[in-house]
């Protein structure tokens, strides 16, 4: 049976029936068949034990926000399993136990309203910081409530009052002033686009009906989404307007008193951004104009006015190489900061303009085989200040503050979640099917070197996505304790060596993808690693995508395969919830053009009764209102159809994070490890 007639004859249609009794029944009776198998014995509960005190620990880094003088977070515990919204001033968080000003407590809030509350967000009203439009989602959804909040008198401002309001939607509300906001949400028929997000941009003013709100831009039914904004920096005000016209391309303009746009004349697939004076765009393809050509993963600068006056003559603030990319960058007060990989390994750097042009210096010594980000810059407040935070395989969490040009201090330090004696990091490249080296990082026990044994290898290879080191306590504790070698793999898809990394394996070339992670395998096997009964997978998302796609493709290389709230039925992912917005990242399958490529590797039309797959896991959730759960749960019903051996367990609650609350994630996060466990040590034994 071809994917076509498959999918016109497809008889698990009704499983995409979200909240149906039928398809809810039938997730239920494959959830008590998993835990039963997997979620009851002592062993488990130990690790849920473990992997939910860590979450709930009181130990970890609250990281903070800043906004101005204070500095917001949003913290969960034992005490506070939905969580606490809360901020305090530098001065008392640099203290060893500091005095946090709780703003909403979202468990009273729950009990006190009987909603399934799951925090969503805060948008501050800046400078003042009086006002709050907080975001709020029943079970994790990505649709969300707005309200407003009154942080002085630490109470929602009811609607009939003048509080601004929106209804659960996938929508956007941003600060204008006090009385005015920009809003983007369904306003009714028409007003979403295909991949549900709002089409229409409108400026709101309090006390007036939503009806009311004067309509700014209108984006067509095929864009992803519209979006306005205004930039209050004190003598640069600026109005803009966003137009995503699919996920990599956006049309930028600034909006003027008189209500008319001016378009930002860049390229719509890269990323501009101001501040003050300056004008910096990112690109993500190669750009020629005013008669010079500058490379994709460039960083280019330039005065605003004079461009927005027609010139086009740029500064280079960084060119990448063959082994070097640009991961982020910011703005401090008078400096430029930027975070670079080099061959996935972090190093910083502060750029200052000058009259001789731009001066470039290393920011911070980093250490190898970690991540160290930059964080809660705030330009707008003056001062050079930022923070640091350094995390590894095996390192816990360091957060430390500084300032260009002065001395750094450790704030906060998190303590190590799983015995990490003896357990060190290596990083390897494989060769992939077209000579691409793709490097991948091994995290395992010295003295399992030399012996092939069980091992896990996670991977995602999208929407330029990088991934970098990063403690993990709960593969700590559930698989590397136990024996186990975990693998980090970079494979194209990300943007690990900068836009290109991504933009190479888009569509027609998506096999590519699969093909360096599968060459990955083939490493570790080969170097004596793991063997493939032993080597276990593990992605979700798109990374889920990336999983069914080794379960029908490669299945000779892995026993076994952990498959999160994934697509899987790439016939009808466009039509599925937001698929629509990911068309530019694999193609059009109602183009048979394109069908002819998506065809050969999606997984819903390429499973065969008559192959030998490794036992699978797949898991999602019933409030994914992003990737639809209809995908893992047809999946399922075919591979039980055909008589394969797997298991499904989906989450009621929780969106497409997999989890609403602490418990619920260190239950997921135990079950994974103990499928892991069963299939690649106890049965390979």
């Amino acid at each position: 049976m071809t994917g076509v007639e498959q999918n016109v004859t497809d008889p698990y249609l009704w499983l995409e029936e979200v909240t149906d009794e039928r398809a809810l029944d039938w997730a239920r009776a494959h959830n008590s068949v998993v835990v039963e198998r997997f979620a009851s014995s002592d062993r488990f509960s130990e690790l849920e034990r473990r992997i939910l005190d860590m979450l709930d620990t009181d130990t970890k880094i609250a990281y903070p926000g800043r906004r101005g003088p204070w500095l917001y977070n949003f913290w969960r515990d034992a005490e506070h399993p939905r969580g606490l919204w809360r901020r305090t001033t530098f001065a008392e968080y640099a203290a060893e136990s500091p005095d946090w000003d709780v703003l909403i407590d979202l468990d009273a809030l729950a009990a006190a309203e009987d909603e399934n509350w799951v925090w969503g967000g805060a948008v501050v009203l800046r400078p003042v910081q009086s006002r709050a439009l907080i975001s709020l989602s029943r079970g994790g959804a990505d649709a969300k409530v707005i309200r407003e909040f009154d942080m002085a008198t630490r109470k929602f401002i009811d609607p009939a009052d003048g509080g601004f309001f929106l209804p659960e939607a996938k929508s956007e509300m941003r600060w204008i002033d006090i009385d005015s906001v920009y809003v983007g949400t369904d306003f009714g028929p028409g007003s979403l686009t295909d991949s549900g997000y709002p089409r229409i941009a409108k400026r709101w003013h309090r006390g007036t009906d939503l009806a009311e709100a004067v309509t700014v831009f209108e984006g067509e039914p095929g864009d992803v989404a519209v979006s306005a904004g205004y930039d209050r920096t004190p003598g640069y005000e600026r109005h803009f307007i966003g137009r995503a016209t699919d996920f990599f391309n956006e049309e930028v303009y600034l909006l003027e008193d008189d209500g008319t746009l001016r378009h930002l004349d860049v390229p719509t697939d890269a990323s501009e951004s101001w501040y003050k004076d300056w004008l910096l765009v990112r690109l993500k393809s190669p750009w020629e104009v005013g008669g010079s050509t500058y490379p994709a993963g460039a960083l280019l600068a330039m005065n605003f006015e004079k461009f927005l006056s027609g010139a086009r003559e740029f500064e280079v603030i960084f060119t990448p190489d063959e082994h070097t990319s640009l991961h982020g960058y910011g703005w401090t007060e008078n400096h430029l900061l930027l975070i670079t990989l080099e061959d996935v390994q972090t190093k910083l750097y502060v750029v200052t303009p000058g009259a001789a042009g731009w001066r470039r210096e290393s920011l911070a010594d980093t250490p190898p085989m970690a991540t160290t980000s930059v964080m809660n810059l705030d330009p707008l407040e003056g001062g050079d200040e930022f923070m640091l935070t350094t995390s590894g395989f095996t390192t816990p969490a360091t957060l430390l503050a500084s300032s260009v040009g002065g001395s750094t201090e450790q704030l906060k330090q998190e303590p190590g979640f799983f015995d990490a004696d003896g357990i060190e990091t290596e990083q390897f490249f494989a060769t992939s099917a077209d000579g691409t080296m793709v490097p991948y990082f091994v995290i395992r026990h010295r003295d399992r070197k030399g012996t092939p044994g069980p091992t896990v290898m996670s991977g995602y290879g999208g929407f330029e996505v990088s991934r970098t080191p990063a403690y993990s306590g709960a593969s700590g504790m559930g698989w590397l304790e136990r024996g186990g070698t975990w693998v980090m793999t970079n494979i194209r898809g990300g943007g690990e060596y900068g836009p290109q990394w991504h933009t190479s394996v888009q569509k027609a070339n998506r096999h590519k993808v699969y093909e360096d992670f599968a060459a990955i395998a083939k490493d570790l096997v080969a170097r004596g690693i793991t063997t493939a009964d032993q080597l276990g997978a593990v992605g979700g998302s798109n990374g889920g995508l990336l999983m069914g796609v080794m379960l029908t493709r490669y299945p000779e290389l892995f026993g076994a395969i952990v498959c999160q709230v994934p697509l899987l039925d790439m016939k009808r992912y466009h039509l599925l919830l937001a698929g629509a917005s990911w068309i530019a990242e694999y193609g059009d399958p109602d183009k048979p053009e394109e069908w002819e490529y998506i065809s050969k590797y999606s997984p819903y039309q390429n499973v065969r009764a008559d192959v030998a797959y490794p036992p699978i896991l797949l898991t999602t959730s019933t409030r994914d209102d992003r990737v639809h759960p209809g995908h893992a749960r047809k999946m399922a019903a075919l591979l039980e159809e055909q008589g394969h051996e797997f298991w499904y367990h989906e989450n009621i609650e929780g969106g497409h994070g997999g989890a609403a609350d602490n418990k619920q994630s260190a239950f997921q996060a135990g079950l994974i490890y103990e499928f892991f466990t069963q299939m690649l040590i106890e049965r390979r034994g």
